[in-house]
């Protein structure tokens, strides 16, 4: 086994001890205090970190699109990140980082790389609520203490949408007409840290005919499961009768999507509840974890289509 194939068994091996990697980056000063702040990735969406490459400019190109790069023969659009976040800099950004997560490769070009860290998911705290629209946690890179150093964590979801509005899969009309019939009271539990991640479930879902409760996080959905297991034995019912799917991504704040599936495949009380992994992480890799949790279903962001054909598999075969 080569070094390269050593890392990334030790970084897949992070998920049964809920841990993961972020590789931590600046963009330049940020508006109203001037410091260089750090922000984050999941190191598995980074696929290399270049010295920035030439560009071309694109006729047309919006705003916050440099251009295009070859990059061994592939032509990837380059965004420029400290732009989209509201950053100055006083020169050209001097690094790429070239990503794939959801089936697409982008480049986000960035100030400057600082380090990758190994973080517990519990570190990540949920920053819905606190101004800024492209993060969706923030990390705690150094414990609880309040000198801890800080990290945003970026909704790259709503940063392509935004920069490529024209390109938002349209997740209604694929699943339209694809209905299956739930028993009364019964409802698909859906997790998801990315508001525009949960607007397109949202709207999928809908468009299935299917009643749902939509939480923030891995924890807010196990914490719904524990009280409906609970409703349901008070009640001398299954709670496979209330829940009858659960849809989760697995990047999340306070705890992510490996941990909910194992939890929920490890509990006699919901083990029955099948569950559907939809999320950016996309590859072999993490289909081979889905499978070691005990997930039901892996499907790849946002593909409607897919997402579709894995909801109606999945709760055709539920459990009676």
């Amino acid at each position: 086994m080569n070094q390269t194939m050593r890392d990334i068994d030790e970084r897949t091996n992070l998920t049964g001890n809920s841990m993961f990697e972020m590789l931590l980056f600046c963009l330049g000063e940020a508006p109203g205090t001037g410091r260089h702040e750090l922000f984050g990735i999941n190191v598995f969406k980074v696929r290399e970190i270049l010295v920035m490459p030439e560009i071309t400019a694109m006729a047309n190109a919006g705003p916050n699109v440099m251009g295009v790069a070859n990059i061994r023969g592939q032509m990837i659009t380059v965004l420029n990140l400290p732009k989209i976040m509201g950053c100055a800099l006083d020169k050209p950004p001097s690094l790429l980082l070239v990503t794939e997560f959801s089936r697409t490769t982008q480049g986000f070009a960035v100030e400057d790389v600082s380090e990758i860290v190994r973080l517990e998911w519990k570190q990540l705290l949920s920053a819905e609520g606190s101004g800024g629209s492209l993060v969706t946690s923030i990390a705690k890179l150094d414990g609880d203490g309040a000198d801890s150093r800080l990290a945003q964590v970026l909704d790259v979801e709503q940063i392509l949408r935004d920069v490529f509005p024209q390109q938002a899969p349209a997740a209604d009309g694929a699943l339209s007409g694809v209905e299956v019939g739930l028993p009364p009271g019964s409802v698909v539990l859906a997790a998801d840290d990315s508001a525009v991640a949960r607007m397109m479930i949202e709207e999928g879902l809908n468009a299935m005919n299917l009643a749902f409760v939509m939480t923030k996080n891995g924890q807010e959905a196990w914490d719904y499961l524990q009280k409906t297991a609970d409703k349901a034995a008070s009640e001398g019912e299954s709670v496979v009768a209330k829940i009858a799917l659960v849809l989760t991504d697995l990047e999340m704040p306070e705890m992510d999507g490996f941990t909910l599936a194992r939890n929920i495949k490890q509990d006699p009380r919901l083990k029955r509840i099948p569950v559907i992994i939809h999320s950016s992480l996309t590859g072999t890799t993490n289909e081979e974890h889905v499978k070691r949790v005990g997930a039901d279903a892996y499907v790849a962001k946002f593909v409607a289509a897919e997402l579709a054909v894995a909801i109606h598999k999945v709760l055709k075969a539920r459990p009676a």
